[in-house]
């Protein structure tokens, strides 16, 4: 390849390697006199210069020469200067820097020695220093510092021989160089105030760039306080940053510092201001997730914490906030359930007399108080009413109900003991105990079932309220009686957290089940799901799997079944069953809290047992049918339920309308600061679409319009401000201006006296009332030269005589010897014959008006002139004569008007009578039979009026 096609290829590529090796060929007198690549000619150069290809010094000053053609900077073309040295130099000018040399260390040495005879300190000799960060210890100065004052010549110590030295005790010797420490040490003064800061700072002077930095610079002082662990500090300038400027930042962060000093209220404070200003802030919530744990609000804290993760899964901190959390709230669970009564067992001897002469011992129970020792020995409480009959998971434990247990020659009960001790204890005397109603227990009394003499079939729970009972013969499915009160009895002993004879009780139902051949296996599920609960409670894990096993041969998919053989499993370490129990648990209820946190538990086991192909050594997870899906059949919310709902949106909505009513209304405001009135406006036109009885942002909007010069719509924006706050100021200085803009300048005059009423001291009004007042005169002294004035004829008549009627022209209509155009060309002539007929009060002419008057052009002539007065005019003048003439007439202008421009303000100033005269047209017109229009069509039009 030639030297030109090296150089085209290296020229035309779009990129060059600077890193790579320069060829061989492009160190060449040709190549480096055709590039033109300024860079790898310095790497060229760079090549030449290092001699790897050899020396060559005519070809490196010809590089050199052409780099420099092309960029004469280049830091290739630097050369390094020599090191000056005496030789380099002349002898006057090396005799002049050693000189200066010599002066130099001189000086020098004269300092040193002066800084050795002076104290450091000599210039704050009886002052303070300031304190260190975090301190407020002030050491004061003395002019003779510690070591002068210990440099005292002391005597030398004599030798001593051994005796001595047996005799030397070395604590009076530490202590007294201790007592010389605290003598010579001068003690430190203790100032218990904080140096006080401001925390508003003064901005009025300041430009919004200015304010921003200052922020800024008061939040970065805040951080360096925080990062020094100074939270009192980093609160301070916290509060000087939110003072200049509110930010979310400033806010999180003084959130923090309260947090760290345990100020709770204030750190709640600030985090709600964070999510006032921005909703979805993830700090925010995390910190009031904090906040709320330590006040004890863990369901609060607990949806904070959820909202963070469902943003951020990977967030380790809020993983741990929650799984805290959640132990603290199953250890306030497990305390509650715990919590019971202890009794106290005594024998008594009756007094009265017996029958058969015998004194017989009864154990009477009385209530303890929980620091009571029972029996010599803390005891655990009774279980009282639980109705989850197992649901709850937790781990596998003995009866634990802490009262008397007689021996029994069922199976069942042989390998149970009670916990709290030897059962022996608190043995009843055969003689001595009561027998029940039913006849199945065999406790004194601490029986839960207890009947009385009468047989009423009815019990009190044992921990309960008296004046709660249980009726034991409530039907029970198919069950027939007997059965059904041996379950009763079943489930109140459970509540109790008498496991064991639950268990009976519902051993004698499934043995009675069994004999009496019934066909209900539901009710066979039911018992055997129950006494598994109970097997679980007191440990039996193997009976409880056989049990729910034999649930679910009745009920496939039995939810409680399932839940309770999932807990033996794992309780027997058999977590791949309990794994598969559990992800079919929740195919039937996602909703179940349980199965998912054990799921998640017993997946980390079976990883660290198995390895990562765990899952490959699974039993096979049923598919449950869609009948048995429980969350697939969610029962429809109840009606409270759907209220509350409704009322929460409703809270929200408003929350949300009102943080963003404010946000429009600040940024309509910074437009005006900027002179965007056109965008100001739109701002201020959405905040009235959310509260339309806001005065000031009416009075804000008419600014606008008077700025864009829109005199018409700044009047009607002042007239419904003045609706609101009839002795508005603004409102009336900005309808003066309105009136002045639109050359009326009467009414101008009117409204700024009564500014200047409510506040002489206005100027502006003043100077403005002067103007108007030489305006007004000019006016009235001068025809206008633009309006053409218009003949009016006047006839004198008697109170009883008729008027005749002269018209100009065929176009004229005279009511009241006012003549009216009825075919106007343009708004201002409708206008004119409109104002004409209205301040006559002739409706008939304002109906012959409407009715010469196109229906589509109805909307551009009012757009102007459009008000209150204006449309119930109008309405009179349909209702009373057109209505009857032409109904379809009435029902097109009705349809016509409403899109006139600011109709829906105009419509919210009608007064009542007004809105009464239009329900009332609108009632007539919809009873008038019509092909042309329906009722229905004219009940739509009424929606948009009334």
């Amino acid at each position: 390849m030639s030297e030109d096609a090296v150089f085209s290829l290296q020229s035309h590529s779009t990129t060059v390697d600077y890193r790579g090796k320069v060829p061989v060929e492009h160190l060449d007198y040709d190549y480096i006199e055709k590039c033109k690549d300024v860079r790898y000619l310095e790497k060229i150069l760079r090549i030449l210069r290092s001699g790897e290809e050899g020396i060559y010094p005519h070809l490196i000053k010809f590089c050199e020469s052409h780099l420099e053609k092309l960029d004469p900077k280049s830091r290739a073309l630097r050369k390094a200067m020599p090191v000056a040295t005496a030789a380099s130099l002349s002898k006057d000018e090396w005799s002049q820097i050693a000189d200066e040399l010599k002066r130099w260390q001189e000086e020098t040495k004269k300092t040193e020695t002066t800084l050795k005879h002076q104290s450091v300190f000599d210039d704050l000799v009886k002052e303070n220093m300031p304190p260190v960060r975090g301190s407020n210890c002030f050491v004061p100065l003395s002019q003779k510092t510690v070591l002068q004052e210990r440099k005292k010549p002391s005597k030398c110590a004599l030798p001593r021989d051994y005796r001595e030295w047996d005799k030397f005790d070395v604590e009076k010797e530490c202590q007294k160089i201790e007592e010389d420490v605290e003598k010579t040490d001068p003690p430190a003064i203790i100032n218990s105030g904080h140096p006080k800061i401001k925390t508003q700072v003064d901005t009025s002077l300041l430009s919004q760039q200015e304010k921003l930095f200052l922020a800024n610079r008061e939040k970065d002082k805040g951080n360096e306080a925080f990062r020094a662990k100074d939270y009192e500090e980093a609160v301070t300038y916290y509060s000087r940053s939110l003072s200049i400027i509110t930010t979310v930042a400033a806010y999180n962060n003084r959130a923090q510092a309260e947090i760290k000093l345990e100020h709770w209220h204030n750190a709640l404070k600030d985090c709600l201001s964070v999510l006032e200003l921005e909703p979805g802030n993830l700090k925010a919530l995390l910190r009031r997730a904090v906040v709320y744990n330590h006040m004890g609000n863990f369901h609060m804290a607990t949806e904070d914490l959820r909202t963070v993760l469902r943003e951020e899964p990977q967030n380790t901190a809020a993983t741990q906030l929650l799984s805290q959390i959640e132990k603290k709230t199953e250890e306030c669970q497990q305390e509650k359930q715990c919590k019971g009564k202890k009794i106290l067992i005594q024998e008594i001897e009756e007094a009265d007399n017996q029958t058969d002469g015998d004194n017989k011992a009864h154990k009477t129970a009385c209530l303890v108080q929980p620091s009571q020792p029972v029996g010599g020995e803390e005891r655990s409480a009774t279980p009282v009413e639980r109705g989850d009959m197992g649901n709850a998971h937790k781990k596998p434990h003995g009866r634990g109900d802490g009262g008397p247990h007689a021996e029994s020659n069922n199976s069942h009960h042989e390998h149970r003991r009670n916990r709290g001790g030897s059962s022996d204890k608190y043995k009843v005397p055969h003689d001595s105990k009561e027998k029940v109603a039913n006849g199945s227990s065999k406790r004194g009394s601490t029986a839960s079932v207890q009947g009385d003499q009468s047989g009423s079939g009815k019990a009190t729970p044992v921990g309960g309220n008296a004046g709660e009972t249980v009726n034991l013969d409530a039907p029970c499915g198919a069950l027939p009686p007997p059965l059904a009160r041996l379950k009763n009895e079943g489930n109140l002993l459970f509540k109790n957290g008498q496991f064991a004879d639950a268990l009976e009780k519902y051993s004698q139902a499934i043995q009675g089940y069994t004999d009496s051949g019934i066909d209900s296996p539901e009710d066979l599920c039911i018992l055997y799901s129950n006494r598994a609960a109970c097997y679980l409670k007191d440990g039996n894990s193997q009976d409880c799997i056989q049990d729910c096993t034999s649930a679910l041969e009745l009920q496939p998919f039995s939810l409680k079944p399932l839940l309770r053989r999932a807990m033996a499993y794992e309780s027997l370490e058999r977590y791949r069953k309990a794994y598969v129990d559990y992800k079919t648990v929740l195919q039937i209820d996602v909703s179940v809290q349980a199965a998912h946190d054990s799921v998640n538990r017993i997946t980390r086991l079976l990883i660290e047992q198995d390895g990562p192909e765990w899952r490959e050594k699974l039993p096979e997870i049923p598919l449950v049918p869609l009948s048995a899906q429980q969350h697939r059949r969610e029962e429809p919310p109840s009606a409270e339920i759907l209220q509350a709902r409704a009322e929460k949106a409703a809270r929200d909505a408003e929350r949300k309308a009102e943080v963003r009513f404010s946000a429009l209304k600040q940024e309509g405001n910074d437009f005006v600061k900027k002179s965007q009135y056109q965008d100001a406006l739109e701002k201020y036109t959405e905040c009235l679409k959310l509260k339309p009885e806001e005065c000031a942002i009416y009075t804000n909007r008419a600014l606008c319009y008077l700025k864009l010069e829109r005199f018409a719509e700044a009047k009607q924006d002042c007239d419904a401000a003045l609706k609101l706050e009839p002795t508005n100021k603004k409102a009336f200085y900005r309808r003066a201006m309105a009136n002045k803009g639109l050359k009326d300048y009467l009414a101008c005059s009117s409204d700024l006296q009564e500014v200047l009423q409510q506040d002489p001291n206005v100027q502006e009004a003043e100077k403005e009332l002067e103007e108007v007042t030489k305006l007004l005169r000019q006016s009235l002294a001068s025809p206008s030269p633009n309006k053409p004035r218009k003949t009016v004829p006047i006839t004198e008549v008697e109170d009883d005589e008729n008027v005749t009627a002269v018209p100009n022209s065929k176009n004229s209509c005279k009511g009241e010897d006012i003549s009216i155009n009825l075919q106007p060309t343009s708004a201002y002539e409708f206008g004119q014959s409109l104002n004409a007929a209205r301040s006559s009060g002739n409706t008939v002419a304002c109906a012959e008006l409407l009715a010469s008057t196109a229906p589509e052009m109805l909307p551009q002539f009012l757009s102007t002139q459009l008000d209150g007065h204006t449309i119930s005019f109008i309405m009179q003048a349909l209702h009373s004569h057109l209505l009857e003439k032409d109904p379809y007439l009435v029902y097109q202008h009705l349809n016509h008007l409403h899109t006139a421009d600011r109709f829906s303000v105009v419509l919210m100033l009608l007064e009542k009578d007004e809105r009464h005269h239009m329900t009332q047209l609108f009632e007539h017109l919809s009873a008038v039979q019509s092909t042309q229009f329906t009722k229905n069509d004219v009940q739509n039009l009424a929606n948009k009026y009334i």
